[in-house]
């Protein structure tokens, strides 16, 4: 990376003589006990095991329990039994493995014990029921959107695209390894009147750093999901691309003979702000989801979300969790 710093250095001196460039909490533990009257909110991400959903409350979990009896109903108002993806033991502890969209909705457990007088033996059958909202989701895909500021001789000239695009040449070298690259580039220049500098012409530049470029899924590693292993690249793509422009401050910082190339990188004018995106039949709703207000939530029915948008959209003839369509 410090040859690109040099080269890019280089090309500003060179430049410069040109003459006109989840849960309603997420569960640490993993188990969750229901609430009388209440649904349970809870989140969970896209292939992973649900939480263990005990069907009692935490008062009734503290006592004896005389023949005890469970019964689950799914979102499909079927009763569940054990199966692959189900997994339900005698003490009405259920878990869902390998969690899809399809999957989301209302889990309904209905809790039967009985009550005995010790003197009469007689007996009584108590009923409680507890409803589980379960929804999956999984993380953002994130992108970057970056701006940096350029002196430069004039707002007229050729110099000021030839710097452009070399800017943007080396920035998508910096982080190829990495299948980001830079989207949506542009500049403007600007006459910019600094105290006791007077007036000056500056390239105010502004891209995003995405990270789905040509060939991105060959990162994936087979992975179901693939955002982990992007946000984690474009993560270390930011760090590098602020990292070059911090070592473009030092080495003007630094210079033997104080004199500044007419074209130079405005010192503490890089900026970043991080953009996040769902998925087709995911958007952030912070208002139904508060306690997984950063995810991206399955589209509940009656919505869904045809691309790479954040917000589910309205569609009354939608009746299934995830849809990316409106019939």
């Amino acid at each position: 990376m410090m040859r690109a710093w040099v080269l890019f250095s280089a090309v500003l001196w060179y430049l410069a003589g040109v003459v006109w460039q989840r849960s309603s909490l997420f569960y640490k533990k993993g188990f969750v006990f229901g609430l009388r009257g209440h649904p349970v909110k809870i989140y969970v991400k896209l292939h992973q095991d649900t939480p263990v959903l005990i069907c009692m409350d935490v008062k009734h979990a503290k006592k004896e329990i005389v023949d005890p009896t469970y019964t689950w109903i799914g979102p499909n108002e079927n009763i569940l039994t054990g199966n692959h993806r189900i997994n339900i033991t005698q003490t009405g502890e259920l878990i869902v493995k390998d969690f899809v969209e399809p999957l989301s909705g209302l889990y309904t457990c209905t809790f039967s014990y009985k009550t005995v007088k010790a003197e009469t033996q007689e007996e009584k059958t108590v009923k409680k029921r507890y409803d589980f909202l379960i929804f999956a989701y999984r993380e953002p895909d994130y992108s970057y959107q970056m701006a940096v500021r350029f002196t430069t001789k004039s707002c007229a000239g050729s110099y000021n695209d030839l710097l452009f695009r070399v800017l943007r040449k080396i920035l998508d070298n910096l982080m190829y390894d990495l299948s980001c690259h830079v989207i949506e580039p542009s500049y403007k220049c600007h006459s910019v009147e600094i105290p006791e500098h007077g007036l000056i012409h500056e390239l105010f530049i502004a891209f995003q750093v995405n990270p789905f470029a040509p060939g991105w899924r060959g990162t994936c590693n087979q992975s179901v999901d693939c955002e982990d292993i992007t946000n984690h690249n474009v993560l270390q793509a930011r760090n590098r691309i602020e990292e070059f422009f911090r070592s473009q401050a030092d080495i003007f910082s630094h210079s033997f003979n104080k004199t500044l190339p007419a074209m130079h990188f405005v010192s503490h004018s890089f900026q970043v702000e991080r953009l996040d995106a769902c998925r087709p039949g995911f958007g952030k709703n912070e208002g139904l989801h508060s306690n997984c207000a950063s995810c991206c939530v399955v589209c509940s029915p009656g919505t869904f979300s045809p691309d790479v948008a954040v917000i589910c959209q309205s569609c009354i003839s939608v009746n299934v969790y995830g849809a990316k369509s409106c019939p």
